[in-house]
């Protein structure tokens, strides 16, 4: 394979990562599960499901966030597992801060994709200050992670009688 054949799979490889993390294909996306979510059934657990919607979303916007912070600064600390990755309330404190939460996931996703897609950057090496990981490894975990708890918010709504799709 030549130099220029190599940039061009690099090129697209990068590119089925950033659509990835993007979400979508396969799954829904976390516009599809959020979308008109009734606001007083933001925090409702139905059945015996021990998450709200607010909470998968919280979750999720935590979980990504920490991995971002994670692949791109060497002083970033976790938070503590596993009160430091989930909401302490059920519901969302107030609308706004459930599209504050979105708004922030979205933020952390394009950032997150942004790495991704810079080809100064080796997919494959070992992060500095990790133990193994790779920036490769660490999309593909919040493509992964992002997905499962997509799938669980739309159960949520489809046991609460609001999802529509």
């Amino acid at each position: 394979m030549t130099p220029k054949n190599h940039q061009v799979s690099d090129s697209k490889f990068r590119k089925q990562l950033v659509e990835l993390l993007e979400g979508g294909g396969a799954h829904a996306t976390l516009d599809d599960a959020i979308k008109g979510m009734p606001e007083k059934l933001r925090g409702a657990k139905p059945g015996s499901l021990p998450h709200s919607a607010w909470m998968l979303l919280e979750h999720l916007r935590l979980a990504q966030w920490d991995i971002l912070e994670f692949s791109r600064n060497s002083k970033h600390e976790s938070p503590k597992w596993p009160e430091g990755y989930w909401p302490k309330a059920e519901a969302p404190p107030s609308a706004s801060a459930w599209d504050n939460s979105i708004r922030q996931f979205r933020k952390d996703r394009k950032a997150m994709q942004g790495l991704v897609a810079n080809p100064k950057i080796d997919l494959c090496a070992a992060i500095p200050w990790g133990d193994g990981q790779t920036i490769l490894r660490e999309a593909l975990l919040v493509a992964d992670h992002t997905a499962y708890h997509i799938a669980q918010i739309v159960d949520v709504r489809r046991l609460l009688g609001a999802w529509k799709k």
